[in-house]
């Protein structure tokens, strides 16, 4: 399984950044794309790259915010048949801790190329995604001041817009996660996967104890972690030095696993 790094906050090939995450997978039976970033910076790096986004078979969502979806009308328009999965709740208004809107064009909730999903759904043989309303809360849930309005009342997120896409093959499980707003702690225990790729949401955690327990407990996890954007540059470097497995993945990078 090849996977491209098309947007990231950082670039190690002198691509254009943002802050924001897409990937282009290659699965051998299927290719996909796994967020699109803020805009269409994602389509121009992959032309850079010489990745054809037509050749998708289908693109996941992985969360209802900006930085991930809101280059999801550039997809459907340079892509004429893949679907898009994306939880039913991605298009609930999302706010940050400032109460500014942070969610998805509700211009594109109509297209017909959205498939919605709730608990769970099969969509190719060994891939499946699931709702993080299926992950327990093991160790808590911080929701660092993130909001969703409902029933006209901003409250704190719950993270049911959040879903994973699991790969598994060979005995093996690789696991994509976003930004893993439901809690890195917490996916990585649900799943157990061999290889987890994406964001940990830890940059605005202070490097010390806090950090200590995660890196910790998922290095105790025995997965190899492909992490990126949300992580936090100096809270990833400061995971590594306890982490034996720990990598980062900037845009541009390919990485086979």
């Amino acid at each position: 399984m090849k996977i491209t790094v098309l947007a990231e906050n950082t670039s190690a090939r002198g691509l254009g950044v943002e802050h924001g995450l897409s990937l282009f997978v290659d699965a051998g039976r299927r290719r996909f794309l796994f967020d699109m970033g803020q805009m269409a910076l994602f389509a121009e790096n992959a032309r850079a790259l010489g990745i054809d986004l037509n050749a998708a078979d289908f693109a996941v969502l992985s969360h209802g915010h900006y930085d991930h979806g809101g280059g999801m009308a550039t997809f459907l328009a340079l892509n004429d048949h893949a679907p898009v999965y994306l939880s039913r709740r991605a298009f609930e208004p999302h706010h940050n801790a400032a109460d500014a809107f942070i969610g998805l064009d509700e211009r594109l909730k109509g297209s017909p190329r959205l498939v919605f999903v709730d608990n769970r759904l099969e969509i190719a043989p060994g891939m499946t995604l699931v709702n993080a309303g299926q992950v327990p809360l093991y160790g808590g849930l911080d929701t660092f001041g993130l909001k969703v309005l409902r029933q006209g009342r901003l409250q704190a997120d719950d993270f049911l817009h959040e879903q994973y896409l699991l790969i598994e093959e060979g005995g093996r499980r690789v696991l994509f996660s976003g930004c893993s707003h439901r809690g890195i702690l917490n996916i990585a225990r649900r799943f157990r996967p061999d290889v987890l790729v994406g964001g940990f949401h830890l940059f605005k955690l202070p490097v010390g104890a806090a950090l200590d327990g995660f890196a910790d407990a998922l290095e105790a996890l025995g997965a190899t972690y492909y992490t990126c954007h949300c992580t936090g540059a100096e809270q990833y470097e400061y995971m590594k030095r306890r982490m034996t497995r720990l990598n980062y993945i900037s845009a541009g990078d390919t990485v086979e696993v």
